[in-house]
């Protein structure tokens, strides 16, 4: 059993984590990066094979180091989790893997105790970096009753078509994770997606156009879509609670490749089958789960969590909780935050708001 103290601890090890770490570092703030996974990147590693980014390399660097790759390609998952390892070990940054924290609470004397098994790190303050839309899989209710014979596996899960069952898939989710699956696996498996219609941005991430249109479209993510704006708060909301729409894959690609598509949701089980609102009932093989994630900040004993299960910040700052932050929330700022071109402006204001705190301090 053993104690740590540190100036501010960052908890995950990810872009937004990462990106944290840097910011502090500049300002010569003392800091811990830790993270439950094995490497720096896991959580990307984890993804299904195929998976692209859907901005390109030229706007994948994280603050003081490039994305090193041709400016117009797509990074791979695995090519963003082998950069954030990189980017840990080009600065130096003080990372400790295969540590998770337990639980997060108030200290006595002023900050923090995060607990990690028998050991304890105290802090005077705490990012929260671990996920935009937190690490608990999702699956609706109702997914206790199918049959036992059909495969279920959340959209975390699912990693290749040769692995899903023979016969027909239902893709439950039509945001842009689940329309990727259904794309992909319309080629090897008769597939339907259900799900509302959550949108869809009408530019192809292929052609060269988008060589024009992407810097416009970074310019809406980071400065009109913002918690500033009322378009912004209205995105917000539907991104927060109902999904992002289709990027890569569009309805005619969904429909060239076969795709059944309903705008239905699963309502109910019917002999051990998925029955859609309508009452359709569907004879699936298997069943991927794309619908997002629940938040998981049941380990942080504070204030900080709303009725909804986002923390109560803005820009990342908790304000009735002075020294709690976070960052690499969907929408922390604006519509960029979730994604690797926005995360290093979260990143700096927090890291701003940090050393305030500790100048501050040290006059008192």
């Amino acid at each position: 059993m053993s104690t740590q103290h540190i100036e501010t601890l960052i908890i995950g090890a990810g872009q937004a984590g990462l990106a944290t770490g840097h910011a502090l570092q500049g300002r010569g703030r003392r800091f811990l990066i830790v993270d439950g996974a094995e490497r720096v990147g896991d959580n990307w590693r984890a993804h299904y094979d195929s998976l692209r980014l859907y901005s390109p390399a030229k706007y994948d660097g994280l603050p003081g180091l490039r994305f090193p790759a041709a400016p117009w390609t797509y990074p791979s998952k695995d090519d963003v989790a082998d950069y954030l390892e990189k980017y840990a070990v080009e600065f130096d940054l003080p990372v400790r893997m295969r540590t998770r924290i337990d639980r997060l609470a108030r200290r006595t004397a002023g900050g923090f105790t995060a607990a990690v098994g028998d050991d304890t790190i105290t802090c005077d303050n705490v990012v929260v970096a671990t996920g935009s839309f937190g690490r608990t899989p999702h699956v609706p209710d109702v997914a206790a009753g199918l049959d036992p014979s059909i495969r279920q596996l959340h959209s975390t899960q699912y990693k290749r078509p040769d692995d899903l069952a023979e016969g027909r898939v239902l893709v439950v989710g039509a945001s842009h994770s689940g329309c990727d699956i259904a794309y992909e696996v319309a080629e090897h498996r008769p597939t339907t997606l259900v799900g509302r219609d959550c949108g869809q941005i009408p530019f192809r991430w292929e052609k060269k156009a988008i060589r024009r249109v992407f810097p416009v479209l970074v310019f809406v993510w980071r400065h009109v879509l913002t918690r500033r704006t009322p378009l912004g708060r209205k995105e917000m909301e539907e991104v927060r609670h109902h999904g992002g729409p289709m990027l890569r894959v569009k309805r005619e690609d969904l429909a060239q490749r076969g795709v059944e598509r309903i705008e239905q949701r699963v309502s109910g089980v019917r002999d051990g089958l998925p029955v859609l609102e309508d009452g359709t009932v569907v004879d699936a093989a298997t069943v991927i789960w794309a619908t997002g994630f629940e938040q998981a900040f049941g380990w942080i004993d504070l204030p900080a969590i709303g009725p909804d299960g986002w923390p109560q910040e803005y820009r990342g700052v908790v304000d009735q909780v002075p020294g709690l932050f976070f960052c690499g929330l969907s929408f922390q700022f604006a519509f960029s935050s979730m994604v690797l071109p926005g995360v290093g402006r979260d990143a700096e204001y927090v890291a701003r708001r940090i050393a305030a705190r500790g100048s501050e301090a040290a006059a008192a």
